[in-house]
């Protein structure tokens, strides 16, 4: 029997990726070292992050590759040139930081976030280096009660003493009072050598690093002296009315229910305060439960007070603590998920 015969038909080719190129103009006055690095180190750096395939000619930057990569690229050096427009150095970390925003943050660009001056101080400016800490400083200038609650390295802490001293230069409040729980990981006060005041000046001592960062020595120890500027342990606040006041309540993961009760219950007239703490590192003994966990679910949604969390992305310190804090953050949720 005579088959017939069917016409094949051809396989398809496989489709290209669809390319694109663009081309991003550095303004003259801008400097092409200052925006790729001495001997191009923040180009390569940027090579090195990303797939687009990027060629520079005089004050042109030329990007190709598939449109998503282009498009990132695009924007990453849209940023940093702003970023220098605004007078700002930009470095390997100011890099990285651009460009983790420019992946993970939305809409919102990182040079608005970054520019941002909250203090400076010797040349220094104290700023945001995120979005979640540009949401955490509004989040302090809106409400009464701030709560910034985040790992080690976000900032919670520096960017709160930061707004302090704004506040205080700014004659928004009369005086600084920061405060610690005294409660130690491993040791108890009453153990250690010296006075009560030589005991607690340890656990004080970050606080003391942070106002020496903001101000000079001299202009510190005169407000000191004066009590414009009180560093005490929380126990100091029992049994007081702060009246206009900026008020910081550091490390709030280690005070009990009752300790926090008694530290937002000093609030006066005029007063401003924010609350950090990590959950993840709670000293309290015998398993007691911490106040900043509790307060959550008391205060969330009351008028005049915000709740600001930072994340592993927030990290500003040396970028091996944000790898740190996102492996500790994968351990947690796996063992969670193990019950």
């Amino acid at each position: 029997m005579t088959g017939t015969l069917h016409p094949v038909a051809p396989e398809s080719a496989p489709t290209a990726p669809t390319l694109r190129s663009t081309r991003v103009r550095v303004p003259g006055e801008q400097s092409m070292v200052a925006l790729l690095g001495p001997g191009d180190e923040l180009l390569r750096m940027v090579e090195e992050s990303l797939a687009a395939r990027i060629a520079v000619r005089g004050n042109e930057i030329s990007i190709s590759g598939e449109p998503d990569e282009v498009d990132e690229a695009r924007q990453l050096f849209e940023e940093l040139v702003r970023l220098l427009q605004t007078g700002q150095a930009i470095d390997r970390s100011t890099v990285r930081q651009v460009l983790r925003m420019v992946r993970d943050e939305g809409p919102e660009r990182a040079s608005a976030v970054l520019s941002e001056i909250l203090l400076t101080h010797r040349g220094r400016t104290i700023r945001a280096k995120s979005l979640g800490q540009k949401r955490y400083l509004d989040t302090i200038r809106a409400n009464t009660v701030t709560f910034g609650i985040g790992p080690a390295g976000t900032g919670k802490t520096y960017l709160a003493m930061g707004a302090a001293v704004q506040a205080l230069r700014a004659k928004q409040v009369n005086r600084l009072i920061l405060t610690r729980p005294a409660v130690e990981a491993g040791e108890r006060l009453g153990f250690l050598p010296g006075t009560l005041h030589e005991k607690i000046d340890p656990y004080l001592k970050p606080l003391w690093d942070a106002l020496r960062d903001m101000m000079e020595a001299e202009e510190l120890l005169a407000l000191v002296e004066r009590g414009t500027i009180e560093v005490a342990p929380l126990a100091y606040m029992r049994g007081r009315t702060l009246n206009d006041a900026f008020i910081v309540l550091d490390e709030a993961q280690n005070t009990t229910a009752e300790q926090m009760k008694m530290f937002l219950t000093r609030i006066g007239f005029g007063s401003k305060a924010v609350v950090t703490g990590d959950v993840s590192q709670i000293d309290l003994p015998g398993g007691r439960r911490s106040g900043l966990k509790v307060v959550q679910g008391i205060l969330d949604g009351l008028e005049g007070v915000g709740f600001a969390h930072l994340a592993s992305g927030d990290v500003v310190r040396h970028h091996i603590v944000q790898r740190i804090v996102e492996a500790y953050e994968a351990h947690e949720a796996t063992r969670d998920e193990d019950g």
